[in-house]
């Protein structure tokens, strides 16, 4: 449905358009809304309601449609370091109000499993070729060389993620339950507003599953930024993650990324040291989770 359409449905007179990403702001006679084609799903949209989770903004249409006009929420301009404990305390009342257990059969983890060991095996064969290509060359480009000296700690997180899923497996390879939440699936501080109260947009790839998978995309996007050891305490202290979920989430987070190189050497160098600090990372924030363990 166009915009112009949508809006004189509910008697809305635009007076100016901002394009923001995928969205549009329209200013209209009544106040600032949010108009965006959405994939929503309806049926989480009910469920949260149900659960009392109602921190997004107001939609003025129906759910059911394929687009959605919202209420305009002005965020206050806060540190990001607040900003995201407010956001994991959010995320951590989204995933206790919508916690429940589904009965699984035996081939949900082996399936799991079998796709991480897949990736595991790809991920060595392709760093094994990658340096061996560097390594048969006269000269290498500064990306190549920096590469090359990192190289053991490539090999180190694929083994690590190799051990690590092992014993993922042996916790979780007899049970027959899955705990499972509403995902907002697409975390990040972009899609957090604070104001008086806290909220949530961009639902449109929400749904259920294992809340790991929640904070995982999180970690992805923000690690760098942040010390996620203090994010991920906030979160267990008002959401407790399960051992095998905690196992799960450092398996994940030890996979290295599969790294492209291109012609830029310079966006080359900036990459390979971007995947090197996140090697950094991930090593630094699971050795500390496993120490705290024991």
């Amino acid at each position: 449905m166009e915009i112009n359409t949508a809006l004189r449905k509910f008697t809305l007179v635009p007076k100016e358009y901002i394009n923001k990403g995928q969205a549009t702001i329209v200013n209209t006679h009544k106040g600032r809304f949010v108009f965006k084609n959405s994939n929503i799903n309806p049926q989480i949209m009910e469920y949260l309601k149900s659960r009392n989770f109602d921190y997004m903004p107001r939609c003025i249409n129906s759910n059911y449609d394929d687009y959605r006009i919202d209420e305009y929420i002005e965020g206050y301009d806060i540190p990001k370091e607040q900003k995201m404990l407010d956001l994991i305390h959010l995320v951590a009342l989204l995933h206790s109000k919508t916690t429940h257990y589904k009965e699984i059969d035996e081939e949900y983890y082996e399936e799991i499993y079998d796709d991480i060991s897949g990736n595991i095996e790809y991920l060595y064969g392709y760093y094994t070729d990658i340096i061996t290509l560097i390594e048969s060359k006269v000269y290498m480009s500064p990306s190549e060389y920096l590469l090359a000296r990192n190289i053991n700690k490539v090999y180190f997180m694929i083994d690590k993620c190799s051990e690590r899923l092992e014993e993922w497996h042996a916790l979780v390879k007899e049970k027959k339950k899955q705990r499972n939440v509403v995902l907002h699936n697409n975390l990040s501080l972009d899609h957090f507003i604070r104001n008086d109260r806290s909220y949530l947009i961009s639902w449109d790839k929400a749904k259920i599953g294992n809340p790991v998978f929640d904070i995982y995309k999180l970690y992805k996007r923000h690690a760098l930024e942040f010390d996620f050891s203090d994010i991920l305490r906030e979160y267990e202290k008002h959401y407790p993650l399960l051992r095998e979920e905690k196992e799960l989430f450092d398996v994940l987070v030890i996979m290295p990324d599969v790294i492209t190189l291109n012609n830029n050497e310079y966006e080359n160098c900036k990459e390979v040291n971007r995947f090197i600090d996140f090697l950094d990372k991930a090593n630094s924030l699971t050795k500390r989770r496993a120490e705290k363990e024991q």
